[in-house]
């Protein structure tokens, strides 16, 4: 898991000090340096971030008020020279306030918020999709329940999916990185670049293939070995 961080901040030397403690940590990848909010939000626009260290007093918008104009904004880290905004900061739900200068300790704490919140999130997404008994798609101009424990497996078609089960099979205009992520990763596994299967729904692997109640799909190269290590053969 890597955040993708930004630096809005006026001062060189201040996203200078960043830069280097960014590049110490892996879980980092910084994507951009901003001198003023203004930018960030243009890029904000065309990339996705995870994390914003944000200065406070800086030209044309100050941090605060970037804060009070975003919606849903990124998880914020703010850093700057003074004390007299933690209040009003924490009150617009920024994850840490680190006052400058601060050592690469402190920064360090700082991140480790992000990923703890990162994973929490993770796992509570996880968590409900275990509870899932069902999913919606939608198909030939109408929206389609369809019990996961019907689910042998799911082709890839280009734009679309084809969701094999009991009963039939249902293409939808969906990308199969699309259903992965809906699909409970307790139940179903991706197998190859174009198959998810459900685990339960195998009834023998031979070789390089997977045989299902109702269809043989192949095994990918780059997916067997994390393959067998889900499913733990004896």
């Amino acid at each position: 898991m890597k955040l993708k961080c930004l630096i809005v901040d006026d001062e060189p030397l201040a996203q200078r000090v960043l830069e280097k403690y960014i590049s110490e940590l892996s879980i980092l990848d910084l994507k951009g340096k901003c001198s003023d909010a203004i930018e960030a939000m243009e890029i904000l626009q065309n990339e996705t971030i995870d994390l914003i260290f944000l200065d406070i007093n800086m030209p044309r918008l100050s941090g605060i008020n970037f804060l009070r104009s975003y919606k849903n904004p990124p998880m914020v880290i703010i850093t700057t020279a003074y004390t007299e905004y933690a209040l009003e900061s924490y009150e617009l739900s920024v994850l840490d306030y680190l006052k400058k200068p601060f050592s690469f300790e402190r920064f360090l704490q700082a991140v480790q918020k992000a990923e703890s919140k990162v994973k929490v999130t993770a796992d509570t997404q996880e968590d409900t999709k275990e509870e899932l008994e069902y999913i919606f798609v939608k198909a030939n101009k109408k929206t389609i329940n369809i019990n996961l424990d019907s689910i042998l497996y799911v082709e890839a078609l280009g734009d679309y999916v084809k969701i094999f089960t009991n009963e039939g099979h249902i293409v939808t205009y969906q990308s199969l990185k699309g259903i992965e992520k809906l699909l409970p990763s307790q139940k179903f596994y991706r197998i190859h670049k174009s198959y998810i299967v459900s685990l339960s729904r195998i009834k023998s692997i031979e070789g390089n293939m997977v045989h299902t109640e109702k269809g043989t799909i192949p095994i990918g190269n780059n997916y067997k070995q994390g393959f067998f290590q889900r499913i733990h053969p004896v």
